[in-house]
């Protein structure tokens, strides 16, 4: 279970930004940040602080993955040929859990991180309980039987405020998607403006 159950819209305040792009998000309502202080006024960021937010909101929008785990894919994607920052959003477009939240089988990452934990997706027919289990192109992910009719499966497809992107093709009808390629940072549907440029250089201060 994801560690920031009731609080995750915290860092949409700390951020100061719609980061899921949600109509509940508390930030349509309070633009100024979280807790006694968050009215004051707001100091100007360093280089670090800059680097550091684009890495949190980053971090943050993939349903709050431990620095741990974040740091490992950076680890990898820096090691991979061609452009660091790429390399990072492929990487992480290819969890389970963000496919998952992509084809619009649950309304949220963090929906998604449980709805992986229960068991109730199969990868190329194999129940696959792993969130951050990597999948190639070409793979298909489905719903089990069993779950195909649960409300927030059904509630989720219905949802108007994103689109499946094109680099999933997903049929509701059968509520499986097969993951096509990997995306460019271009391609992939943030409501906000991500900054994978600045987690690099970040780490590889």
């Amino acid at each position: 279970m994801s560690k920031r159950q009731s609080a995750k819209y915290k860092l949409d305040r700390r951020m100061g930004e719609n980061i899921w792009g949600r109509p509940k998000s508390p930030v349509n309502r309070r633009e100024y940040g979280p807790g006694q202080h968050g009215q004051g006024r707001k100091g100007k960021l360093s280089d670090f602080g800059i680097q550091l937010r684009a890495k949190q909101k980053l971090k943050g929008y993939y349903g709050n993955i431990s620095e741990k785990q974040f740091r490992k894919i950076y680890d990898q994607a820096s090691s991979m040929k061609g452009d660091t920052s790429e390399n990072l959003i492929g990487l992480l477009e290819r969890r389970l859990d963000a496919i998952v939240y992509r084809a619009k089988f649950v309304p949220t990452v963090f929906a998604a991180r449980q709805f992986i934990n229960h068991g109730h997706i199969r990868v190329n027919g194999v129940r696959v309980n792993v969130p951050s289990y990597r999948c190639k192109p070409g793979d298909v992910i489905e719903i089990r039987e069993k779950s195909k009719q649960l409300a927030i499966v059904l509630e989720s497809v219905q949802l108007a405020e994103r689109d499946v992107p094109e680099y999933i093709s997903a049929d509701h009808s059968k509520m499986t998607c097969t993951f096509v390629s990997v995306p460019a940072f271009g391609d992939v549907p943030y409501p906000v403006m991500m900054e994978p440029n600045l987690t690099v250089e970040f780490y590889s201060r």
